[in-house]
């Protein structure tokens, strides 16, 4: 039995140009093939390739895309609609990735969102970003949605906005390596909750305490429920359900094999409709989630001021240590210059030599040595008067 070829598919780069000349962005073309708008944006940086009706869906429609750019470059004058012919979503299967889909698409219609919202795209401008607007371009869009994805992930506030700050400081620090990653936005999530759910921060004074909790008795359940949660299905949980990645991808940004995670996931969605059993449905989960979020007022920093922390904290640690360096480098040079240039032998202690009796103290006096030197004593007192010379 012979398997039939894949459908051919254009390259990623091509794919996102065929998608804006169509004018739909990622969130509309997800729609139209029954996935979730973190699914167009794997395939449209080379992360991950279709397979099965998806991949048949998904060319089709870049091959239609394609057509009526060409109608366009062939006859401009001639009006036509850019839009092509709705395809039908495939067949829906009962797993993990296809009730993400049916989330996904009931999440869309509600205002609140814990990923953040498509903007149109405007014409690109000839002249390159420096380092620091592409950088400051990037936080507009991350920071807002991942501070509240934070909040979610800790319960804490403070830590969620310095979660987030820290993140980007670390990308400021390794820029050249972010800007050329194919998923930036991902690359500081994933720093972001490493950072947050570090166990050190019960050490610090001011994360001993507990926060207060939000107001609505709903939301303030939802919260206790995540927080009863391990850390690892949390982070599952959050990225599936609230965030919107695929089992894969949540699999890989968690560092576990895609069983592991669907275990964690199941496991987590049991804990929690245990406690609230009115998120059973995974978009009643998506929706508490992000109107959860929503409701804190999470503001994070301006992008000027988290690069001047960066760059003020890379010159605190970089003078720190070119200090440790020039003191080990002193104490090195005083102690080759203090050492002794030549082997000295230690002198040997002393030894015990045969046939010598050891010295010895004097010991007391006899009463027979008392009355001598008394005798001695008087005499020298009254003894014979000083004798002179005379001449003989």
């Amino acid at each position: 039995m012979t398997q039939s070829p894949a459908t051919p598919l254009p390259p990623p780069k091509e794919r996102r140009r065929l998608r804006d000349a169509a004018g739909l962005t990622q969130a509309q073309l997800a729609a139209r093939v029954g996935v979730s708008r973190a699914t167009v944006r794997a395939w449209e940086t080379g992360r991950t390739t279709p397979l099965g009706r998806r991949r048949e869906a998904y060319a089709r429609l870049l091959a239609e895309f394609d057509a009526t750019a060409s109608r366009h470059r062939t006859a401009p004058g001639e009006d036509q609609d850019l839009d092509p012919a709705p395809v039908p979503a495939p067949a829906a299967a009962v797993s993990l990735e296809k009730e993400h889909t049916r989330a996904n698409t009931t999440a869309q219609a509600s205002e609140p969102t814990l990923t953040p919202a498509p903007t149109p795209r405007a014409v690109p401008d000839p002249t390159p970003l420096t380092a620091a607007q592409a950088f400051d371009a990037l936080y507009a869009f991350c920071a807002p949605a991942l501070v509240r994805q934070t909040y979610l992930l800790t319960g804490r506030r403070e830590l969620a906005r310095e979660s987030v700050e820290r993140a980007f400081q670390q990308a400021w620090d390794r820029w050249p390596e972010v800007a050329v990653d194919r998923d930036p936005a991902g690359w500081v999530r994933a720093a972001a909750y490493e950072y947050a759910l570090s166990p050190w921060h019960r050490f610090r004074p001011r994360y001993r305490h507990p926060e207060p909790p939000p107001a609505s008795p709903s939301h303030r359940a939802l919260l206790d429920v995540l927080m009863d949660l391990p850390p690892s299905y949390r982070r599952t949980l959050l990225l599936y359900d609230g965030v919107g990645l695929d089992l894969p991808e949540t699999a890989a940004e968690t560092e576990a094999s895609t069983r592991a995670a669907a275990s964690r996931l199941l496991r987590a969605r049991e804990a929690v409709t245990t406690r609230l059993p009115d998120l059973a449905d995974p978009p009643t989960l998506h929706r508490r989630l992000a109107e959860l979020a929503s409701t804190e007022r999470l503001r994070a920093a301006r992008p000027p001021t988290v690069r001047a922390s960066s760059e003020r904290r890379a010159r605190f640690w970089t003078r720190a240590a070119i200090a440790f360096t020039i003191t080990l480098i002193s104490a090195t040079t005083l102690s080759l210059r203090t050492a002794p240039t030549r082997y000295e032998p230690p002198v040997p202690p002393g030894e015990t030599v045969q046939g010598v009796p050891p010295r010895s103290a004097p010991g007391p006096l006899s009463e027979e040595a008392l009355e001598l030197r008394e005798a001695l004593r008087g005499a020298a007192e009254s003894g014979p008067e000083r004798l002179l010379p005379t001449p003989g």
